[in-house]
């Protein structure tokens, strides 16, 4: 895919994003943008999963720029799953795939459990919540990218990330119009995640590891 198509695709489904209400609060074409930050931190990931993903973010955008990536979405809200699955085909995205389930089932199903060389989360939830959202869809040797901001503490969130297989890489600056303070969190997966985890919908929320 050229620069051309990619942009013209961004642009296109920034335009999607804002034409459906309530969907995202924010400019949607700097959302696309605050995405992409993690484009240069992708590796050589071919099977991706976008936890909570929303209005398809960052999924969607790092899709188009990246169109090898196989792509599944997860998103437990309806109405933004039948827009992921509308954008998905208005942008003529191959690979794609929209799971309209809480996260914590989705981590439980065979299919998807352990499946994807990264995971990619934005505004999901803290981080030892997220965590446990997350890292059990991620195969041993992959890598869980958290977009947050430096006002997170990510190394408060060390003892979930061990419990559920994982190390704390790194949290790199990653700065975006829509976060001028945002950074990523990188966390690599080093050991399956016990059978037990994720634990029932809503539980990690109440009670975070």
């Amino acid at each position: 895919m050229g620069i051309s198509t990619m942009d013209s695709k961004l642009t296109q489904l920034a335009a999607m994003i804002s034409g459906w209400p309530g969907l995202v609060s924010g400019p949607a074409d700097e959302l696309v943008a605050d995405s992409l930050v993690l484009l240069e931190h992708l590796g050589t990931a071919r099977h991706m999963v976008d936890v909570g993903s929303g209005g398809g973010l960052p999924g969607l955008p790092l899709k188009i720029a990246r169109p090898d990536l196989a792509v599944t979405l997860i998103e437990a809200d309806q109405t933004k799953a039948a827009f992921l699955v509308q954008a998905c085909a208005a942008l003529g995205l191959p690979d794609m795939e929209v799971v309209a389930q809480r996260a914590e089932d989705v981590g439980h199903d065979p299919r998807y459990r352990e499946a994807f060389d990264l995971a990619v989360a934005r505004a999901l939830a803290p981080m030892p919540v997220l965590v446990e959202l997350c890292l059990p869809l991620v195969r041993a040797g992959g890598r869980l990218l958290a977009q947050k901001t430096d006002k997170e503490d990510a190394a408060a969130s060390e003892r979930a990330i061990r419990l559920l297989g994982g190390s704390l890489d790194a949290v790199v600056p990653a700065p975006s119009a829509a976060r001028r303070s945002g950074t990523i969190v990188v966390i690599s997966k080093i050991s399956a995640t016990p059978d037990a985890y994720p634990r029932r919908a809503g539980l990690p929320a109440k009670k975070p590891l």
